[in-house]
């Protein structure tokens, strides 16, 4: 179960939620303001391209935001009726929903419209939901140690902030601090590797009911791209809702 199930409603809107039409409002202003750039994602998830927000009118209660690159990702957008926006502006996780968007002329030229979310969801780094990850056919983690050997070792748990992995024998040179260059893994169903530098978190030793011995190790994710956390986020979702369904 994630974090977040664990929660209550509200312990959830007291701890994560930024509600209120002025609230909202104002922060949005400052992505706006800072060129912080988003990942929508669209058509249930499956689709998905990057944006900046442009500017609030809080008069009309909307938010303007750039179009995509691609005339036929933007008409399929339009017709989109729910839209998830995430980003990280200050290292901080920001999330929220909306319905769907309009076209609009802004400054110019092309833009889109929707109206404001009702709310915002922030997490800081250590409130980001960790899954464990399936046992069958494991994620499996690739980086590149300091001496140029290669690790490789199955996952145990992901978020969007970094990834736990597990051994069997004493991860000889892994100690927390360490950084590790040309780390790589990727999801299934997706074409393409996920690429980042990683810092060892922590080591930390467990021992089973039988006696058996694991060592588990904390990776935190350095230089992952916005999209990349995007889609580690739908393969959380993903994960999430097979085993509610099987439950």
């Amino acid at each position: 179960m994630s974090q977040i199930a664990q929660l209550s409603e509200a312990e959830i809107e007291a701890h994560f939620h930024v509600k209120g039409a002025l609230p909202v409002a104002f922060m949005l202003a400052e992505f706006a303001r800072d060129h912080e750039q988003f990942s929508v994602q669209f058509g249930g998830g499956a689709e998905m391209f990057l944006t900046t927000p442009l500017a609030v009118n809080s008069d009309k209660g909307l938010l303007i935001f750039d179009c995509s690159g691609s005339v036929e990702s933007n008409q399929r957008f339009l017709q989109s009726q729910r839209n998830v926006f995430i980003g990280r502006p200050g290292g901080i996780h920001v999330q929220f929903n909306t319905g769907a968007a309009r076209e609009i002329s802004y400054e110019g030229g092309k833009a889109f419209a929707v109206a404001l979310p009702k709310l915002l969801v922030r997490l800081q780094r250590r409130d980001y939901f960790r899954i464990e990850t399936p046992q069958v056919k494991p994620l499996q983690f690739f980086g590149r140690l300091p001496g140029g050997g290669l690790l490789n070792l199955p996952a145990h748990d992901i978020s969007v902030a970094g990834i736990g992995i597990k051994s069997g024998s004493p991860p000889d040179g892994l100690g927390p601090g360490l950084v590790l260059e040309k780390c790589h893994f990727s999801l299934p169903a997706d074409e393409h590797d996920l690429l980042f530098s990683a810092t060892v978190r922590h080591v930390t030793e467990l021992e089973g009911r039988t006696g058996l011995r694991q060592w588990r190790i904390g990776m935190q994710f350095n230089d992952l791209k916005v999209t990349a956390e995007s889609r580690i986020q739908r393969y959380i979702t993903h994960v999430e809702r097979e085993r509610h369904e099987l439950s």
